[in-house]
């Protein structure tokens, strides 16, 4: 190496020296981010009916437990992993993390030089008519800035925080998706049921009529009673189509959240399943506060708060001066025979200093919309955790009145089951007439309805809980 050589390879040494000095010698502008406190009171309203010293103790247990634990089916759990490969709402989610991520990439590129191999040649008549040859070839540094002020650094904390929001929205998807699952999976049980009551009336109804027919053919029956005979039984032929429409938009449902039709084998796998078989373990409530762990939703947004607020750093920083580097090493040569011969090597340093003086107020502009939008992610942040305290509470409301309604409906059933027997004997024997039976049927088909709903109603609560405290969790991301 000659001395022109080694002379270039020092520059290029004491520039790499001057960039990483530069790169620890930049500041922040950004503002300290404070969590904002929670808008919600410390405790579960009465009508939760939570226990105070329950609530206090530890909640590990329930922020540790999985769908896996908690839905025990064999076939949900088929169901469930079935829509968590092929639903298409999760994939988006998942596919926006690498989106997010990508986004992050070109921000930590931003923080360092980008050093380009350029080669360029030219031809031109000179003064003396003859043409003239320049050749160069060498490494370049192209515009770098020097992020004395933060602004590059608070535009890569900018696409952290959307990578970690994403992930939190991802993982928000994931919960509510088994729990739709699962929800719709109860929906399809609740209709073979009502199907098996609306059958069974059905069958019933038409006995019935048969009978009325003959007595009115004897004379022992009027028109009147037969025409009552005829409208109990095209109610439940009415019922019944109701329920066959809505078990095929249920099942049509669970196909979308499937991501495929739903197949033969997967029917036949939940058909003997009956609601009143299915039991869910109880979720402990814990404090208001643990949602904040606990819910993607709420994490997701403080993550975008995150982001908002290292948005004013870079906004701030566009007030004081930018300055960018362009430097090359490399050869030059009037023949392209001698472009890497001695003599022909040099070098090039050229920083520039830009300091705004006048913008029509851009940058202020630019702050202001930056402020803005963190007091509108501060707005969403609160927001967050109020939808989730009154989601929660919803639900720990529903469990405490769910259960006394089921028992409820329940003895209800048992009594109108009763009734219904003692009007059928009454009539047997002549002490009760038509109207009577007849409005004891109705009493009893809506009784074992209304079972079967408040049933349903009880079990979805169970999990609509599971998702709103945050259960569910597995790690479908990662970052």
């Amino acid at each position: 190496m000659n001395k022109q050589q080694r002379s270039s390879a020092s520059t290029l040494k004491r520039l790499a020296a001057v960039l990483a000095i530069s790169l620890l010698a930049g500041c922040s502008l950004m503002p300290t981010y404070q969590r904002p406190s929670a808008p919600v009171a410390a405790q579960w309203p009465d009508s939760a009916g939570v226990n105070t010293a329950d609530s206090s103790a530890s909640t590990t247990s329930q922020t540790a437990l999985n769908w896996r634990s908690y839905f025990s089916d064999p076939a949900l759990r088929q169901l469930i992993d079935t829509a968590l490969a092929n639903n298409r709402d999760l994939r988006v989610a998942l596919l926006n993390i690498d989106q997010a991520r990508a986004q992050l990439g070109v921000r930590r590129a931003d923080q360092l030089p980008t050093l380009n191999a350029a080669a360029a040649g030219s031809r031109a008549p000179g003064s003396d008519g003859a043409i003239n040859s320049t050749y160069s070839a060498g490494l370049t540094v192209t515009a770098y800035e020097l992020d004395f002020f933060g602004r590059v650094a608070s535009l890569k904390e900018q696409a952290l925080a959307q990578v970690l929001a994403s992930a939190e929205a991802a993982q928000t998807v994931q919960i509510s998706l088994i729990a739709t699952v699962a929800q719709t999976w109860l929906n399809l049980l609740a209709d073979e049921e009502l199907l098996a009551v609306s059958r069974r009336a059905l069958n019933s109804r038409a006995e019935s009529l048969k009978l009325v027919d003959l007595k009115v053919e004897h004379g022992a029956a009027s028109d009147f009673e037969r025409r009552n005979a005829q409208t109990l039984l095209e109610s439940a032929r009415v019922t019944l189509a109701q329920h066959m429409r809505q078990r095929a938009l249920d099942e049509n449902a669970l196909a979308l959240l499937l991501g495929q039709p739903v197949s033969a084998a997967q029917r036949e796998q939940w058909t003997p399943h009956k609601l009143s078989q299915l039991m869910f373990a109880e979720l402990p409530a814990g404090l208001p506060s643990d949602l904040l762990a606990r819910r993607p939703d709420i994490r997701q947004a403080e993550q975008s708060l995150v982001a908002s607020n290292a948005n004013i750093g870079a906004a701030r920083a566009a007030f004081f001066p930018r300055i960018s580097l362009t430097a090359g090493a490399g050869s030059a040569s009037s023949a392209l025979s001698g472009l890497f011969k001695s003599g022909s090597w040099g070098w090039t340093l050229a920083p520039q200093l830009v300091l705004p003086i006048f913008d029509a107020g851009r940058n202020q502009a630019n702050l202001d919309a930056a402020r803005t939008g963190r007091e509108i992610a501060v707005a969403q942040y609160e927001k967050a955790i109020q939808s989730a305290f009154r989601e929660v509470a919803d639900g720990l409301a529903s469990r405490a009145t769910l259960v006394e309604q089921l028992q409820a409906q329940q003895a209800l059933l048992d009594a109108e089951t009763a009734r219904s027997q003692l009007t059928q004997l009454r009539l047997e024997h002549g002490v009760a007439n038509q109207l009577d039976w007849l409005d004891a049927q109705r009493a009893l088909f809506s009784a074992q309805q209304a079972l079967v709903q408040t049933r349903l109603a009880s079990l979805q609560n169970q999990i609509a809980l599971f998702k709103t405290l945050g259960g569910g969790m597995e790690a479908a991301t990662g970052l």
